[in-house]
C-alpha cells in the first residue's frame, strides 16, 4: 500500500512539473474585455500567444502579455536546465472570472441616482509542455 502510494506522489508530481501556472488577480478591467482577448490565444502554442498579443491593439493584450511572460519564467524555474523549444509550450488553460466590484453612484435626473458598477476581474493561464522533456 505505502509503495503504491509513493509511486502515484512521484507520477504527479513529475506531472505537476509539466505545467507552470500564472494569476493576474483584481484587474480594473471588465471580464467581458479580458475574454474577447483570451480566447484568442488559449490553446496556442507560446510563440503564436506572444505574437498575437503584442500585435493587438487593445489594452486586455498588454496585461495577459505580461501575465504569459510569467507563466514562461515559472516554467523555467520549476524545470531548471530545460529547453523552452524542445519543451514545445502551450497555453493548456486560461480562466477569466470576475473580480470585486467598486460601485459608485452618479447624478441622474431629477434628483435621482444611477449606480456605476466598476468591474475587475481574475485571470489564471495554465501552460503544459506538449512532449516530456528530461532535464
Amino acid at each position: 500500500m505505502g509503495v503504491r502510494k509513493r509511486q502515484m506522489a512521484e507520477r504527479l508530481k513529475e506531472e505537476k512539473k509539466q505545467l507552470a501556472i500564472a494569476k493576474l488577480n483584481n484587474c480594473p478591467t471588465s471580464p467581458r474585455k479580458m475574454r474577447l482577448v483570451a480566447d484568442l490565444v488559449r490553446g496556442k502554442q507560446i510563440e503564436m500567444a506572444l505574437a498575437t498579443l503584442r500585435f493587438n491593439p487593445k489594452e486586455a493584450s498588454r496585461k495577459l502579455e505580461k501575465l504569459l511572460l510569467s507563466a514562461i519564467a515559472n516554467w523555467e524555474a520549476k524545470n531548471e536546465g530545460a529547453d523552452i523549444e524542445a519543451a514545445d509550450l502551450y497555453i493548456k488553460e486560461i480562466r477569466v472570472d470576475g473580480g470585486t466590484m467598486l460601485k459608485r453612484l452618479r447624478p441622474a435626473p431629477q434628483g435621482r441616482a444611477h449606480r456605476i458598477r466598476k468591474r475587475s476581474n481574475h485571470v489564471t493561464m495554465i501552460l503544459e509542455a506538449n512532449n516530456n522533456v528530461q532535464s
